[in-house]
C-alpha cells in the first residue's frame, strides 16, 4: 500500500508522463463512440502536475484535429509512416513505436499503459530507455477472451504478455478487486500494485431538475453478447415499462428485431456523447445493466452518481459497486429474476434512498478528485526512489 501523502502542483512540474494507447486506439475512435470526453477527463487533471503529457496513438494526422478536447501542455503524437489501419499494420507500428518516436520517449520519466493490448510497446520503451512503466488494464485480456473466444488460440499469447507485462512492470493499475486478486495470484508482479477503480466525473454526471418520463428504465452499453440484452428484452414482455437503450454494436439490428417481433416498447438512441448523457439519465427513473460479467462498469458509476436508482445482475464487478438493497438492487441474469427487479423497484417507495446512497457511494470512492490523487501517489511513489 502506498502511504497517504498530500500531492500539489509543485510536486512534480518538471515530470514528463507518456501515455500508450491501446493497440489499434485513437483519439478519434474515442470521438466517434462518444466517449472522448470520458477518457481525457483524466489526463486534462494530471496535466496540471506534469509540465507534459504526450499521448501515442494509432490514428495520422485526423488525431490532431482532437486537440480542442486537450489541455495545453498535452501533446497528440500520432502513428507515423504508416497510414493502414489494419491489425497487421497496427502491429509492426507497435513494436517499431518506440525506435520511431526515440527522440520524444528519451525525455519521458514516466509511461503507462492505457490496456494490455499494445503494452509491449511500453515494456520495449522500458528495456531501451529504461524508463519506468505502469501497466493499467481496466479488464484482465486473459480472463475475458476465454469467455468470448473459447477455443481461441490467442489466450496462450495474451497469457505471455500479461505475464511479460507484469513481471517489468514498476507500477500496476487494476479496476477492480476481482482483477487485482486474480493478478496477484497468477503473476506475482514485483511491482507497486494498487486498485484503482474507473472514475466518474462527478461534476458532470449529477441529479438535475428534469421531468423523469414515468416508467422509463435506461441502459447504456455496447450492444454484444456480454451484456445479455436480449434476456433483458425477454423480462419486459407485458411489462407497462419503456426501454431506453444507448450504445451501438454487433446485436444491433437483431436485438431491433426481437424488439418489434415481440411489441417491446424500446428506444435505440445509438451512441451519445458522453457529457451529454447526465441530461437523458436524469429523464428516466431507473438504469439498468444485465451483463454476464464485467470488470469495473463505467456506465452503471455515471449511473449512479446521477443519484438514478440501479438495477444490476450478481457478477463480479457490479457486486463489487452495489450494495443489494443500499445503493441499488442485484438480481440474476435471467429474464425472471431481471423481470422481478424491474417490478420490485418501480413499485419501491425507497427507490429515492437507493438513488441518493448511490450517488453518495460514487462521490466517496469513484470521484475524479479521488482517483487523481490516487494516480499521482503511485507515480511520485516511483519517480522518488
Amino acid at each position: 500500500m502506498l502511504r497517504a501523502t498530500m500531492i500539489t502542483k509543485s510536486d512534480s512540474p518538471e515530470k514528463v508522463l507518456a501515455l500508450f494507447f491501446t493497440a489499434g486506439v485513437s483519439l478519434k475512435t474515442w470521438f466517434k463512440i462518444g466517449m472522448i470526453e470520458r477518457e481525457v477527463a483524466l489526463y486534462n487533471e494530471l496535466s496540471k502536475y506534469f509540465q507534459k503529457i504526450f499521448f501515442f496513438t494509432y490514428d495520422s494526422k485526423e488525431d490532431l484535429s482532437m486537440k480542442k478536447y486537450l489541455a495545453d501542455n498535452i501533446t497528440v503524437v500520432p502513428k507515423k509512416y504508416f497510414t493502414s489501419n489494419r491489425a497487421l499494420i497496427n502491429l509492426f507500428y507497435s513494436l517499431l513505436l518506440p525506435l520511431i518516436h526515440r527522440r520524444i520517449l528519451s525525455q519521458v520519466d514516466v509511461i503507462k499503459t492505457n490496456q494490455m493490448w499494445g503494452s509491449w510497446s511500453a515494456i520495449l520503451t522500458k528495456l531501451l530507455y529504461r524508463k519506468k512503466i505502469i501497466v493499467r488494464t481496466g479488464f484482465i485480456l486473459s480472463l475475458t477472451y476465454p469467455k468470448k473466444f473459447k477455443r481461441s488460440r490467442r489466450v496462450w499469447l495474451i497469457r505471455i504478455i500479461e505475464k511479460l507485462a507484469y513481471k517489468l512492470a514498476d507500477g500496476i493499475i487494476t479496476t477492480s478487486k476481482e482483477n487485482y486478486q486474480y493478478i496477484e495470484k497468477t503473476y506475482e508482479p514485483s511491482g507497486v500494485h494498487i486498485l484503482i477503480p474507473n472514475y466518474v466525473e462527478t461534476d458532470v454526471f449529477k441529479p438535475m431538475k428534469v421531468s423523469k418520463r414515468k416508467g422509463s428504465i435506461c441502459f447504456v452499453g455496447r450492444l454484444t453478447p456480454q451484456k445479455n440484452l436480449f434476456a433483458l428484452l425477454d423480462a419486459f414482455r407485458a411489462l407497462p415499462f419503456t426501454l431506453t437503450i444507448i450504445g451501438s454494436g454487433e446485436q444491433k439490428e437483431q436485438l431491433k428485431q426481437y424488439a418489434d417481433e415481440n411489441k417491446i416498447k424500446v428506444a435505440f438512441l445509438g451512441n451519445v456523447p458522453n457529457h451529454k448523457l447526465p441530461n437523458i439519465l436524469n429523464q428516466h427513473e431507473l438504469f439498468i445493466l444485465p451483463s454476464l460479467w464485467e470488470g469495473m462498469p463505467k456506465v452503471l458509476l455515471e449511473a449512479m452518481s446521477c443519484g438514478l436508482p440501479v438495477i444490476g445482475t450478481k457478477v463480479k464487478g457490479i457486486t463489487e459497486v452495489i450494495t443489494h438493497g443500499k445503493n441499488g438492487i442485484l438480481c440474476d441474469t435471467d429474464s425472471k429474476s431481471i423481470r422481478n427487479a424491474i417490478i420490485r423497484l418501480m413499485h419501491d417507495e425507497k427507490k429515492r434512498q437507493l438513488g441518493r446512497n448511490a450517488r453518495k457511494s460514487i462521490l466517496e470512492r469513484y470521484s475524479l478528485d479521488i482517483i487523481k490523487h490516487d494516480e499521482l501517489k503511485l507515480i511520485k511513489n516511483l519517480t522518488h526512489k
